[in-house]
């Protein structure tokens, strides 16, 4: 079968799906499959495709019309102009979460231009926050915990992918992951990007969240602020003085996380929109 009619074939068959882009999908997909970029599949329409191509495609292609993720049938997502390596069991990096990377690459050129600078992720799901700033900030020192082993898996390809030696990851149970290795009081800035969606509104989201990607890394618990309540108190044992901890939150949470850090003691505490305007990243700074 030709590209051209092979395409429009995958078109059809995702064409309903409510959230996606069917021609971007399915030309993704078969240059994948082909192992060619999407110049090539533009370019080269009448070429013909092989037959077991042609049926791997139109079953990935009917997977992805029941809402199964394109992101995890391409096994690979961009963030931060990385492209990462993706499966079942992590969260699919969002843009939203940039506006968090982008504060902390900014935080660092302004307080540790020329000095090294140790930062901890906590819950690092694929890998995109803490593998980014590592790969743009080499002065970075970087660790990851996470609780579940996918991720770790996952986030150890993309470290390898990247080729980044400035990346320690552990498994552990938010700080318990680190609580061995004599890191109290060193940290100059903890980000997450934990589970905020309140439980009773995950089976609202759309299909391709609720249903594939890890309800683990979605439940906040009743309200959606389980893991800030968590963090944010034990996070000053870790912490320089003056240390930054930084959020990515849901968009209606500014003011609780906020309030949280207060009575916690943080200071020169912000909220930052995301592209959409929408009240998106929270941070504050240990007194």
């Amino acid at each position: 079968m030709e590209i051209n009619h092979l395409l429009k074939r995958g078109v059809d068959i995702i064409k309903d799906r409510e959230y996606g882009n069917p021609v971007l999908e399915a030309t993704l997909l078969l240059g994948k499959l082909l192992n060619v970029d999407k110049v090539y599949i533009y370019t080269h329409g009448k070429d013909q495709v092989p037959e077991p191509i042609v049926d791997k495609f139109l079953e990935l292609m009917d997977k992805r019309s029941k809402g199964y993720p394109i992101q995890y049938i391409l096994k690979e997502k961009e963030f931060m102009g990385l492209d990462f390596y993706v499966e079942e069991g992590v969260l699919i990096p969002r843009p939203d979460t940039e506006t968090l990377v982008e504060y902390v690459l900014r935080h660092i050129d302004k307080n540790y231009k020329d000095r090294l600078v140790n930062f901890l992720d906590l819950g690092i799901g694929s890998g995109a926050i803490c593998l980014s700033v590592a790969h743009y900030r080499k002065n970075a020192n970087v660790y990851g915990v996470d609780i579940h082993d996918t991720p770790l898996k996952v986030a150890s390809i993309n470290k390898e992918r990247f080729n980044l030696d400035n990346v320690k990851l552990y498994k552990g149970d938010l700080f318990k992951g680190i609580e061995d290795l004599g890191l109290e009081g060193k940290f100059h800035i903890i980000a997450s990007n934990p589970p905020y969606i309140p439980k009773r509104e995950i089976e609202t989201l759309q299909k391709e969240v609720k249903d594939y990607e890890p309800v683990d890394a979605l439940d906040g618990g009743e309200d959606g602020l389980s893991f800030y309540r968590r963090i944010i108190p034990e996070s000053k044992r870790y912490l320089q003085e003056k240390g930054l901890l930084i959020f990515e939150i849901g968009y209606d949470q500014g003011k609780q996380v906020k309030d949280i850090l207060m009575d916690n003691g943080f200071k020169n505490i912000q909220i930052l929109k995301d592209l959409q305007g929408l009240d998106r990243v929270v941070f504050g700074t240990k007194n």
